[in-house]
């Protein structure tokens, strides 16, 4: 079975502060939607990822409408300085934007950056029960005080991953969630190379216990 995304249509939507912000939507008939967010657009994170098109097309397959989106700071040359705040902003937009279209974001998916940005949203989106979270970087990122979140938590990452290793992530994400789930994949660092399909198989599980 192949979890890549499908029939998915370019979309363009408005951040808070006049950002416009490209996306690729696939919509269903089905009132519960997935946002899924990439890694850090200055090391080559965005939409197209393996990961973020691997997410994509698991939540696909379980009949989510899916969402996956640009941030603001794809393509730019400089380091901004606003700790996240832009790309918050971005993840409240693009929440609305499917609201705008009678969806609701029940879930939210991230890789590395798009991880900590969907964790760190303040306030958090009542509507979501879930998240996936692969490899949050904590190494790399300061996390700082997180308030514990209310979604099921599902975190991968691998027993290579110098920006998630397990030991740090597993003692973050009690404070996040007390039965946050921890699943880490044997041989794996930061880039997931040739373990997408065991990422998507964990992935997947995950989905199938709940939806």
């Amino acid at each position: 079975m192949s979890f890549f995304p499908t029939e998915e249509q370019t979309i363009a939507f408005t951040s808070g502060d006049a950002v416009r912000l490209q996306g690729r939507l696939r919509r269903t008939t089905r009132a519960n939607a997935v946002v899924i967010t990439h890694p850090h657009p200055l090391y080559g994170g965005d939409l197209d990822h393996p990961v973020v098109a691997l997410l994509t097309g698991l939540y696909q397959q379980h009949g989510y409408t899916t969402l996956r989106f640009n941030f603001r700071s794809v393509g730019a040359r400089d380091e901004t300085d606003d700790a996240g705040r832009g790309e918050r902003a971005d993840l409240r937009a693009a929440a609305d934007y499917l609201a705008g279209l009678g969806q609701t974001v029940t879930d939210l998916a991230g890789y590395s950056f798009g991880a900590w940005i969907n964790l760190s949203l303040d306030p958090p989106l009542a509507t979501v029960r879930r998240q996936v979270l692969i490899s949050p970087p904590v190494a790399f990122i300061p996390f700082g005080v997180i308030p514990p979140v209310a979604a099921e938590l599902l975190i991968v990452t691998g027993d290579r991953d110098a920006f998630a290793p397990p030991a740090n992530v597993q003692e973050q994400a009690q404070r996040w969630h007390p039965q946050a789930r921890l699943q880490v994949l044997p041989g794996v660092d930061h880039f997931y190379g040739n373990a997408l399909g065991s990422l998507a198989a964990m992935v997947n599980a995950w989905l199938v216990e709940r939806v």
